[in-house]
């Protein structure tokens, strides 16, 4: 397949009512692992699904619901009315499970990623508790992580992660890939082959974000403007990112591959920049487990 920047920007399909607003299949990707789809529900609406021969992860963007499977109930689910004030909910579901979501407030959203498996994991609740924050990068490449589904997790395949950027800043950076399966004599990953989708949310909403995918031979090198609730898809390749000034940018990652590892290797080109970063952006972190208390947990 041939990946231009109109094969790899997903734009949004949201207009603002309930429902299913962005959606990634192997088929539309042209990759081997990952689907996923975001959608609203209003209290009081429900979304049923089984896993089917899939692992899945449901991330609560925003608002509270119940989520009732049949590897147990999930009762009062998330916080956090977005992204931008608090710490993530999620489900992690392994396959042959039913499940049904019901929104407890109005503009309810969660995004689901799930990858086929042949493998039996336990169903687990993720609280903001589980989730560690990284503060990475230095100057205006600062950023932040928050784990969701880090590697070791008790799945087959998914990894997931929330990434903040500041305004103006830069993120993904220097380039890093995760594209050749590489494991020393040891047998320790270097770096894994994995497929990787950015589900973007943009503060305020009308702003956006650059992002770039290339590799070493140019056989990919494009440019796409993600604005609210687009999707990048990486199939390979480096993948920096760039915040525009006065908007914060956040994006949903979710990963797979040849091992449930965030091993990677940065363009040697741009490695070096790591050597000139001296301090952190005191604007970080842009949520934090602080947030909690004022969200009643």
């Amino acid at each position: 397949m041939v990946y231009t920047a109109e094969m790899m920007l997903l734009r949004s399909q949201d207009n603002g009512s309930a429902g299913l607003f962005a959606e990634v299949t192997p088929q539309r990707a042209g990759w081997d692992y990952l689907n996923m789809q975001a959608r609203r529900l209003n209290a009081g609406q429900r979304w049923r699904g089984s896993t089917g021969e899939n692992e899945i992860v449901h991330v609560i963007l925003g608002g509270r619901c119940h989520i009732r499977t049949s590897a147990g109930e999930f009762m009062n689910v998330g916080r956090r009315l977005n992204v931008f004030a608090g710490m993530p909910y999620a489900l992690y579901l392994s396959r042959a499970t039913d499940y049904e979501i019901e929104a407890l407030t109005d503009g309810f959203e969660v995004a689901s990623c799930w990858v086929a498996t042949d493998e039996d994991h336990p169903a687990k609740l993720i609280t903001p508790d589980d989730s560690q924050i990284e503060l990475r990068g230095g100057g205006n490449a600062s950023r932040q992580i928050n784990s969701i589904i880090p590697p070791g997790f008790d799945c087959q395949f998914l990894v997931a992660c929330e990434v903040y950027t500041p305004p103006g800043n830069w993120s993904s950076y220097p380039p890093h890939k995760h594209d050749h399966h590489k494991v020393d004599a040891a047998g320790k990953v270097l770096e894994a082959d994995l497929e990787e989708i950015y589900f973007y949310k943009i503060n305020p909403p009308d702003g956006f974000a650059y992002q770039r995918v290339y590799t070493d031979d140019r056989h990919i090198d494009a440019v796409m403007m993600a604005q609210n609730h687009d999707v990048v898809l990486v199939p390979e390749g480096y993948h920096p990112v760039v915040s525009a000034h006065g908007y914060t940018t956040y994006y949903l990652n979710f990963l797979a591959g040849s091992a449930q590892s965030l091993a990677n290797s940065d363009d040697p080109a741009m490695a070096w920049v790591k050597d000139q970063w001296t301090e952190l952006d005191s604007r970080l972190p842009i949520v934090s487990h602080e947030m909690e208390s004022a969200n009643g947990g």
